[in-house]
């Protein structure tokens, strides 16, 4: 075997790895049944002195499951009206604010829904306990010493709309809750033009003695969230501790060490500095951010008996003097996990790591600025298709020096074909003699035989980040190439078994055991420029190689086909640059590919000698 063949086969070994490797830790989500919605979550304030705060009772309104007759829709909407509430109505939010403990328990994100149908609902973030999956942002105060529940806003307070009619991005709005013994507790919230809102807690004392409250943060969610179920997207708590970054995926939540105070299991951070806590989903993320500079304890928990996971912020013990009044502001992030969004807001408000919340995985140095430059070019061209195909040829650019060495050797490489050939008959079955003449043969002829390696290995990192910053950044979710590819995020639609949508059939789904064999147009022309590039070389004389070569863009062609179109478009650029590039490295070093003569040998049938 030459060593332009043992390149060829460690190109496609290599490739075949790293296949392999997305197809096991990457496998199709399972379905999850949902549970039936739990309607209570607890908490406990920060202690954060000798003195304890009570643990306040978050409770929610008892509430049935949703019926199974009852439509996921329909149900939430009944439990969304089932209290009276504040409009919420920016450029990119809606829903609205239950009076009912003040939680902001129902939201949706205007930009986005959940495919690409006519018509097709926005994509919900928040919900309200009684309908399926709640999952919503809670505030309250935490009683402390003698102070007892009922003196301190929960879960079930009847707040009072004291100022503004609706929460938009320009107008505020402010809660009001009097416990008539002397305290006087106000929430005001505001929201900005994209997904952060600031909730303002303060608490006036008129009861001519001190008193001590403890305020808190929470985000629950009900039940088990709806995940992708793949093994290296991280879907769970996500948070920075004091420029430290933490994620625990939910199935780990639930194995956390008790908390005996408490109740259930989870575990307990004290953030000095700086710090932020909440859950992330592929694309969208709810998040508690205390101000910078601010003290405060993050717990982390789940409730087995209830099946809810929280995520607390507790500020420190508070105490008011008579006739003062004091306050805590906080924030909360609920939308899309947007790189430019969620980057601004770590700049410009100093929430540090935040654009870490975005799961780079373990190739973040190649993710990042892989992602960075297809932001751009995506911003330049105004398409992610033409972006991931401007990268490919950047990348070709970046690595012309290596492939230029690589294709040189491989060209001469060529030129000593003969000589090899000689060599082979003069030293016989004498493997190791002709080994040590061939690689004194390349010495004196300056050729490097594994040249051709360094290009190949270097391409596996930069299609693993590729398809990692494909998988999880949302700006490529239905992000449009051209034609038929209305989102790069999936495989292409067409398939080759209803002829790309000529026959009166629909293609099989992804369920189906001929999904692997329902490939479209993108991997049709991937499969036809690995076999193109594969022409610039004969074929090789050993038999053996011969058939795994004449079958490996095929294979290629059905090992890929159900990836995600951007990698797939990725793949048919950077192989027909290869072929383009190659071919004219060749040539400039006098050796001229019969890449035609090379097609034609492949229908070609020799004769059988004659007997």
């Amino acid at each position: 075997m030459d060593d332009q063949n043992k390149n060829l086969i460690l190109a496609t070994a290599l490739s075949a790895l790293v296949i392999l490797f997305w197809v096991v830790f990457f496998p199709p989500a399972e379905t999850q049944k949902p549970n039936p919605p739990s309607a209570t979550a607890t908490s406990t304030a920060q202690t954060g002195t000798q003195q304890t705060a009570k643990t306040p009772a978050i409770s929610s309104a008892p509430s049935k499951a949703p019926s199974l007759s009852t439509s996921p829709e329909e149900s939430r909407q009944q439990a969304i009206s089932k209290t009276p509430r504040v409009k919420i109505d920016t450029p990119r939010l809606s829903g609205s604010i239950s009076l009912r403990g003040g939680r902001i328990d129902d939201l949706s994100l205007k930009d986005y829904r959940v495919s690409l149908k006519k018509n097709a609902r926005h994509v919900t973030l928040l919900s309200p306990v009684g309908g399926p999956k709640p999952y919503y942002a809670l505030y309250g105060w935490a009683p402390v010493g003698d102070l007892g529940f009922d003196a301190v806003p929960g879960a079930d307070t009847p707040w009072t709309l004291e100022k503004g009619t609706m929460l938009t991005a320009n107008t505020p709005i402010t809660l009001t809750w009097n416990n008539k013994h002397g305290l006087t507790f106000r929430r005001e919230i505001s929201v900005d033009k994209n997904f952060m809102f600031t909730v303002k807690q303060s608490v006036t004392n008129t009861s001519g003695k001190s008193m001590q409250v403890a305020p808190y943060g929470i985000i629950a969610r009900h039940g088990e969230p709806k995940t992708r179920g793949y093994y290296i997207l991280h879907e769970g708590m996500v948070a920075s501790f004091d420029g430290s970054l933490k994620e625990v995926k939910y199935k780990k939540i639930k194995k956390l060490d008790p908390l005996k105070s408490e109740g259930g299991v989870g575990e307990v951070d004290h953030v000095t500095k700086n710090g932020w806590i909440g859950f992330t989903d592929k694309y969208w993320m709810t998040t508690l951010i205390p101000a910078n500079g601010e003290k405060f304890t993050a717990v982390t928990k789940f409730q087995p008996e209830k099946v809810i996971y929280q995520t607390d912020v507790r500020m420190p013990i508070m105490t008011v003097a008579p006739g003062a009044t004091d306050s805590v502001t906080t924030s909360l992030f609920a939308g899309a996990k947007e790189w430019e969004t969620i980057r601004n807001y770590q700049d410009k408000k100093g929430i540090e790591q935040f654009v870490d919340s975005i799961d780079w995985g373990i190739y973040f140095f190649l993710t990042k600025p892989i992602f960075r430059i297809l932001h751009f070019m995506s911003g330049l061209f105004g398409n992610m298709g033409v972006a991931i195909i401007s990268l490919t040829f950047l990348i070709k650019a970046l690595l012309f020096p290596l492939a230029y060495k690589s294709y040189v050797s491989m060209a001469r490489m060529k030129e000593l074909q003969p000589e090899i050939k000689k060599l082979k008959e003069r030293v016989g079955d004498d493997k190791q003699a002709l080994q040590q003449e061939t690689m004194k043969l390349y010495k004196e002829k300056k050729v490097n035989p594994a040249a051709g390696c360094l290009p190949i290995l270097l391409q596996v990192p930069i299609f693993f980040s590729l398809y990692k910053v494909i998988f999880v950044t949302i700006e490529l979710r239905q992000a449009p190439f051209f034609g038929w590819i209305h989102d790069l995020s999936k495989p292409d639609p067409t398939s080759i078994l209803n002829l790309f949508g000529l026959l009166p059939f629909d293609a099989p789904g992804p369920g189906s055991p001929l999904a692997i064999l329902s490939i479209g147009v993108l991997p049709i022309l991937m499969g036809i420029s690995m076999w193109l590039q594969q022409k610039l070389n004969p074929a090789p004389a050993d038999k053996t190689q011969a058939q795994i070569f004449a079958w490996m863009p095929w294979v290629f062609m059905f090992m890929l086909g159900r990836f995600a179109s951007g990698l797939v478009l990725y793949w048919v650029a950077n192989n027909t640059l290869t072929f383009t590039q190659q071919y004219l490295i060749m040539r400039s070093q006098g050796v001229k590919p019969d890449v035609f003569g090379n097609i034609l040998g492949t229908f070609s049938r020799k004769k059988k000698p004659k007997e």
